[in-house]
C-alpha cells in the first residue's frame, strides 16, 4: 500500500483577541489581514465541515482530522511517534484511550494543541 509522500508545510498559527474603539475596528482588521491574519468568525465548524464525523468520539474525530490535514497516513505518522498503527487507528475509533502521553506526542508531530487530544 502506497502512503502519501507529500507534506504540506505548517506554520504555527496564533488567535489573537483584541480590546478596542469600535470606530476603528474596521480599519484594525483591515491592517491585519493585510499582514496575513484572517477572521475566524467566517469559519466552518468542524461538524460541519466533516459530518461523516459527527458521531465519532470527538478526541479520535480530532486526531483523524489533524493527520488528514497534514497528509499523513497512520503509517507515516506511527513512525514519526513511535506510536504503533494499530494503535491510532484504535484511537481514532474510539476503541482506545489517546492519554496525556500520547497526546503530547501526537499533538507535537501535528502541529496541534495537545488538549484537543484527550
Amino acid at each position: 500500500m502506497s502512503e502519501h509522500t507529500k507534506t504540506r508545510p505548517t506554520d504555527k498559527l496564533v488567535e489573537i483577541r483584541l480590546v478596542g474603539p469600535a470606530t476603528k475596528k474596521k480599519s484594525m482588521l483591515e491592517a491585519v489581514k493585510a499582514i496575513g491574519f484572517r477572521d475566524v468568525n467566517d469559519s466552518t465548524l468542524w461538524r460541519d465541515a466533516f459530518p461523516d464525523l459527527k458521531n465519532q468520539r470527538l478526541p479520535g474525530a480530532y486526531l483523524k482530522g489533524i493527520h488528514k490535514r497534514e497528509e499523513l497516513s497512520q503509517a507515516k505518522l506511527s513512525k514519526q511517534t513511535g506510536i504503533p498503527q494499530r494503535h491510532l487507528s484504535e484511537m481514532e475509533n474510539g476503541k482506545r484511550p489517546i492519554g496525556k502521553k500520547n497526546a503530547v506526542i501526537l499533538a507535537n508531530a501535528l502541529n496541534a494543541d495537545y488538549r484537543n487530544l484527550l
